[in-house]
């Protein structure tokens, strides 16, 4: 909640929490409405939900391939999500509202993929983190080959590419609404099949969890949530990396709290620093990306080397 009102207040017009409160009562009308309803609130509402699936992704797949640093932009999700989508943007035009279906299929195969170049008799984390790198590298070089054959086509390419929340309003929460929905509840109701997998593979057997059909059915829920946003905001990193670590640090491993604390916690650091981008250069805006990259490699690098520590 902090997040949000830090956001809706701050930027190149000062607005007080009052006025803020005015306008969402209908007391509040001309320019300082158009701000706060037009700009300010949709923007931030679209980073919320952003940050929500964004974490939940990167807490599934961290369950689900057992390694803290995996990501949904570092193991390449993201990239063959972004690959897809822009691949309709630039060959489909007149079918954009196919980019986020185009999206998660991207996303879903990579992460597939990714765990199949894993595994050798189980998944450890030093092949994830390999393959994962592997299939980045390959689809960010089919995205840089569509963004040179086809640059006239694409606006905006370089916010994609960094991931940034510039100029989101309404129909772009409209888009990513119904896919936060669906991604959250999913996630939700397979926390308790997530303990049980976090057992290991043959205890969770043990138990009576069919181990494959779970990682199945929970990957393609990373993948819709962070196919979805990357629709909306780009090739974002990180924040899946970053946030879900943070939230088990926080309330433990036991995905039933874990879940929703990712969520929130999601909410309150992507809006947070989306806020701190539009203000911290006045008057440029800095795509959230940068601030969101320039946090994040370090913290990736404290993960390897923490890791590196325990093997």
């Amino acid at each position: 909640m902090a997040g949000i009102v830090f956001s809706l207040v701050s930027g190149a017009v000062q607005v007080g929490i009052i006025e803020i409160v005015d306008v969402f009562t209908g007391q509040q009308d001309g320019s300082v409405r158009d701000i706060i309803w037009n700009i300010r609130f949709p923007r931030t509402l679209v980073a919320a939900l952003v940050g929500v699936n964004l974490s939940l992704a990167g807490a599934l797949l961290q369950g689900i391939m057992r390694n803290a640093m995996a990501d949904p932009h570092i193991i390449g999700v993201s990239s063959g999500a972004g690959l897809f989508g822009i691949a309709v943007l630039v060959l489909f035009p007149a079918y954009g509202y196919l980019m986020t279906p185009a999206a998660f299929l991207g996303a879903l195969g990579s992460a597939v993929l990714i765990y199949a170049l894993a595994w050798q008799n189980g998944v450890r984390p030093g092949r994830i983190i390999l393959a994962g790198v592997a299939v980045s590298a390959f689809f960010g070089s089919g995205i840089s080959a569509l963004l040179t054959f086809y640059s006239d086509r694409v606006d905006g390419a370089l916010l994609f590419l960094v991931g940034g929340l510039s100029a989101k309003s309404w129909p772009h929460l409209q888009l990513v609404l119904p896919y936060t929905i669906a991604g959250t509840l999913f996630a939700l109701l397979s926390a308790q099949r997530m303990n049980i997998l976090m057992l290991g593979d043959a205890d969770a057997k043990g138990l009576g969890l069919h181990v494959e059909r779970t990682r199945l059915w929970v990957t393609a829920a990373a993948a819709l949530l962070s196919a979805s946003a990357v629709s909306v905001v780009g090739l974002l990193g990180f924040v899946g990396m970053i946030v879900p670590h943070a939230a088990r640090l926080l309330v433990g491993s036991d995905y039933r709290i874990l879940l929703p604390a990712a969520a929130l916690l999601g909410i309150a650091v992507l809006t947070i620093f989306d806020t701190l981008a539009r203000i911290i250069f006045p008057p440029v805006e800095l795509p959230v990306g940068i601030i969101m990259g320039a946090l994040g490699a370090p913290f990736f690098l404290y993960l390897l080397r923490k890791r590196g520590m325990h093997e």
